[in-house]
């Protein structure tokens, strides 16, 4: 039987290229938000607010070559005061490292990433590498693992034996993480405290959506989304039947 407490409504339509895009609308027109600093659980086993961790704790892998020079490259550009664990990344050979798998990624130190500053830092909890790209004016996904920045928003593709592809964009979901994902105490999408920001997600996550799909995949969302009435979208699971005043 399908969980229909998880029902989802979506959007697909063909740009100019002939390639075939599939938007998550429910997750896109939430109010969803990162609560990073502002209560998070974490992804611990069990609920840790306590260690401002949000989804650091098993640090971040990369996606390809590029994405691992480039968080390389941000890197050499902290500073002591803007990274607490510069001095220990230096001592492990570096902030990254590859795994008896052969995957490459962020090494880890007390039970969380070591780009991230602890509670008790001068500059605050939080990423040494987001931290750095906003007090330098730029835009952290461009400063951060591709992972980092791209959470919530799960990309995926598709390409039948016809050789057509379908692009899919929706939301990140506890069994995107695998086995370990099942184990965790909190996710953000899975809890209505992560939905409080005051537009919807293709709004806030503009950036992120446009440096993942291009500019003409989300110019054609944004056009549909635009054009439906206000109010007329199936809601978010997670407030799904709650009213504007509860």
């Amino acid at each position: 039987m399908p969980d229909l407490d998880d029902l989802h409504e979506w959007v697909t339509f063909t740009d100019s290229d002939g390639d075939t895009w599939q938007f998550d609308v429910t997750f896109m027109t939430s109010n969803y938000m990162c609560i990073y600093g502002r209560g998070c659980p974490g992804v611990f086993t069990e609920l840790a607010p306590e260690y401002e961790h949000g989804c650091c704790t098993y640090g971040a892998h990369f996606v390809d070559e590029a994405d691992r020079h480039a968080t390389e490259d941000k890197a050499s550009l902290l500073s002591s005061d803007e990274w607490e664990l510069i001095d220990r990344a230096a001592e492990m050979g570096g902030p990254i490292h590859r795994t008896e798998d052969g995957e490459w990624m962020t090494q880890t130190v007390d039970d969380a990433c070591i780009f991230l500053n602890r509670p008790g830092h001068p500059g605050g909890a939080g990423c040494a590498l987001h931290q750095a790209a906003e007090a330098r004016g730029e835009r952290p996904i461009d400063w951060k693992p591709d992972v980092c920045w791209q959470v919530p928003i799960r990309f995926d593709d598709y390409t039948d034996d016809n050789g057509q592809t379908t692009y899919i964009v929706r939301e990140w979901k506890r069994h995107d993480w695998g086995e370990g994902g099942a184990e965790f105490a909190w996710w953000c999408t899975d809890d209505p405290m992560a939905f409080a920001a005051d537009r919807p997600v293709w709004r806030s996550h503009r950036d992120e959506l446009v440096e993942i799909v291009g500019e003409e995949p989300y110019r054609l969302l944004v056009d549909y989304l635009t054009a439906r009435p206000a109010g007329s979208f199936l809601p978010h699971p997670q407030v799904r039947g709650k009213s504007a005043d509860d």
